[in-house]
């Protein structure tokens, strides 16, 4: 079964569209871009692109790679304080000369729909449900649940410790909550006997960035598979799974493009969403 992320998105950006539809403010996201990486610019477009399908006001930002990392700071500052803005995004990475940590320290959490904030990242951590999660592991749990794949008692095995996917993904997954209950275990660079555990993993999630690194014979019969990695080679774009030999082993896969990427820009959207219900209900 391949476990189709874009349709799945299409279904959340439909039921956005018709709760935004009849305010009369919509939700508004703030997006910034710092200097010209073209991967950057096309995120940053698809992103748009996807607010305005569903009737969220993007504010861009766009500032030249030469930009001081005080300006940065005091742009995000005034952001947080904007009442017309609900969320933030930073697009990363970011020139040499900006720490990000700084930059995303400068959010307000409240703010922070990436859910790339500590204080964000430690409400995944504690199970509470009042920050936000990082897109692309809530991404995957949405994708999992949709196609009714119960994660509950099974082993579940990460590759990659990213703090963008790997360890909030973990932390998700091992929760006491519904979608969750699994039994975790990442595995990175220093990590001796890979194979021999991602064999192991009922769902094998691969977030380590390497083209194809995922082969058949690290997989298990029978084992759900997905590919968080996108990586354009020869002109085309490629994922951490080998995806065609892995296919005819496994019970489920997502493709890439097409299956966790089109889940990640729908969770920003939802968490915009959900920031802007939050402000409102408060106000």
């Amino acid at each position: 079964m391949i476990l189709q992320g874009k349709e799945v998105a299409k279904h959340i950006h439909t039921e956005l569209k018709e709760a935004i539809r009849p305010l009369k403010k919509p939700p508004g996201l703030a997006v910034i871009l710092v200097g010209d990486n073209p991967s950057s610019q096309t995120y940053i477009n698809m992103k748009r692109r996807a607010c305005e399908k569903v009737g969220i006001r993007s504010f861009f930002h766009h500032l030249p790679d030469s930009t001081p990392e005080k300006e940065l700071l005091e742009l995000v500052k005034a952001l947080n304080f904007d009442a017309e803005v609900d969320g933030i995004l930073v697009q990363l990475p970011l020139p040499d000369h900006i720490d990000p940590v700084n930059v995303i320290e400068a959010l307000d959490p409240k703010k922070d729909v990436d859910g790339f904030h500590p204080v964000n990242l430690g409400k995944v951590i504690a199970g509470l449900e009042d920050g936000f999660i990082p897109c692309t592991p809530l991404g995957i749990k949405k994708l999992l649940e949709h196609y009714s794949i119960d994660v509950a008692g099974k082993h579940v095995v990460i590759a990659g410790r990213s703090a963008i996917v790997g360890k909030p993904l973990a932390a998700l997954l091992m929760q006491n909550a519904p979608g969750c209950n699994a039994t975790v275990t990442v595995v990175h660079s220093r990590t001796q006997n890979i194979k021999e555990l991602t064999r192991q993993a009922d769902v094998l999630i691969a977030a380590v960035g390497i083209p194809k690194f995922i082969k058949a014979d690290m997989v298990k019969e029978g084992a759900v598979v997905i590919d968080v990695g996108i990586t354009r080679k020869e002109g085309h774009l490629v994922g951490d799974v080998d995806f065609e030999n892995v296919e005819k082993k496994c019970k489920a896969i997502t493709p890439v493009p097409g299956g966790v990427g089109p889940m990640t820009v729908a969770m920003l959207l939802q968490n915009t969403w959900l920031s802007y219900q939050r402000s409102h209900s408060s106000s």
